[in-house]
């Protein structure tokens, strides 16, 4: 029978040689795997744990092992990863256990010959009273006390400031909230609490609820279409823009739908939500969702965001929250860290193309929200500034309600827990004719 150890290392060695996404395929694994839940979650814990902290297991196992790491065999590297982080960072794991169990999984997985190897690295390791030896240079500090490359933690402090960087960096290394928006047509708090969900609101928006729950959407209040999952940060974009009943709105980059089942919803199911995604296996999940929820105003379609189309109407408000590099929700998706920035360089151009081409649609005084789930300034302010340079025509919005005296916002962990995202409210002016 696999054990909780073996299922993690066997997920740790495809994640690192296919990129898959550790959400997807840890969901997936755990539904097929014949384990008890408490094995589950030990394995969920393991195998997040060792992702989120991958450079600082990097940086001890260069330490404490006479081998370079990036020699070593890709499962022997995960065993050492994986029995690393139980000494390290899981108090409620003897010592003992990590070792042993950690020499028992290189049986396990064929690789007996390397087993006295791997209990000379962890015993080492646990002779030197688990000590991480930490570098000089404070970019190669912050990599190994963060598990994040130093180029993203230079980038960050460049940007955003140290306290900014810190408390950032650090929320990424913290289980994240359960944030759900209750749906007003139909949601209850009595039946989130009758399912042992113990909803908290938050104070800064109406139906925005933190809750504790290990998976919410085998519930009932779920099915019955209660609620959704979305975290506060996406919540406030909806909230920046406003929509109100009976309004024409826009989602140009629209799956899985959050946005457009939170907006939706705002204008109490009624007026037209197009939302869009070029993928129509993404456009049904839209459309499912909006469903179960009971929201009959969405109209899910298939559609190139930076492409125009002129068959779409002009809309009152379009949300334009457009592909990013998601260096705002690393505490969420912890492979993210380690792309390089490189991979990202083109990105902006790209959102921009969808920004104007979103533009276009806008009605002479309508809004239009900017957003993305990273923090990086060229994909942030400096697409919003290029727009405006480029189009007298709009100017940005303040946020004063937010607490931003500015047209824009970057949330984080700083501001009520939440994700790190990016928001810009813009209004096409009143003078326009409204063509481009």
């Amino acid at each position: 029978m696999q054990s909780a150890r073996l299922l993690a290392v066997k997920l740790l060695c495809r994640t690192e040689e296919d990129g898959s996404y550790s959400n997807l395929l840890l969901d997936q694994s755990l539904a097929d795997a014949q384990l008890s839940p408490p094995d589950k979650k030990l394995c969920a814990q393991l195998y997040y744990g060792v992702i989120e902290r991958r450079l600082t297991l990097l940086h001890i196992l260069r330490t404490y092992s006479k081998k370079p790491p990036e020699k070593l065999d890709t499962i022997i590297r995960n065993i050492l990863y994986l029995g690393l982080y139980q000494l390290a960072y899981c108090d409620r794991i003897p010592d003992r256990a990590a070792v042993n169990e950690s020499v028992l999984l290189t049986k396990q997985c064929k690789k007996a010959s390397a087993s006295g190897f791997v209990n000379a690295v962890l015993r080492s390791f646990l002779r030197d009273n688990k000590t991480i030896r930490m570098p000089e240079d404070a970019w190669q500090r912050c990599e190994v006390e963060y598990s994040v490359p130093a180029a993203l933690c230079r980038r960050l402090a460049e940007e955003r400031g140290m306290e900014f960087t810190q408390a950032f960096l650090a929320d990424a290394l913290r289980t994240p909230p359960t944030t759900i928006r209750l749906n007003p047509l139909c949601g209850t708090v009595q039946a989130l609490e009758e399912e042992g969900f113990s909803p908290v609101p938050i104070e800064r928006l109406p139906y925005a609820y933190t809750i504790s729950a290990a998976d919410v959407r085998k519930s009932k209040a779920f099915s019955a279409g209660m609620f959704h999952v979305q975290d506060l940060s996406s919540q406030l974009c909806c909230a920046i823009l406003a929509p109100k009943p009976e309004e024409t709105v826009l989602d140009m980059c629209a799956a899985p739908g959050g946005k457009t089942f939170t907006m939706a919803q705002m204008m109490e199911n009624r007026g037209t939500v197009l939302a869009f995604d070029l993928h129509e296996h993404r456009a049904k999940l839209i459309d499912d969702g909006a469903k179960r929820l009971g929201l009959t105003c969405i109209s899910a379609r298939t559609g190139d965001a930076s492409q125009f189309s002129p068959d779409l109407p002009k809309a009152d408000r379009i949300l334009c929250d457009v592909p990013c590099s998601g260096f705002g929700v690393i505490r969420r998706k912890p492979e993210i860290r380690y792309k390089p920035l490189t991979d990202f360089q083109e990105l902006p151009e790209l959102q921009y193309r969808i920004l104007e081409n979103a533009a276009r649609y806008l009605k002479k005084g309508g809004t239009l929200v900017y957003s993305t789930c990273t923090v990086l300034q060229a994909e942030n302010e400096a697409v919003v500034e290029r727009f405006l340079a480029a189009h007298p025509e709009f100017e940005l919005v303040p946020l004063t309600e937010f607490g931003f005296s500015q047209g824009y916002a970057v949330f984080s962990v700083l501001y009520d827990n939440c994700d790190g995202f990016f928001a810009a409210r813009l209004r096409r002016k009143e003078g326009d004719d409204g063509t481009a």
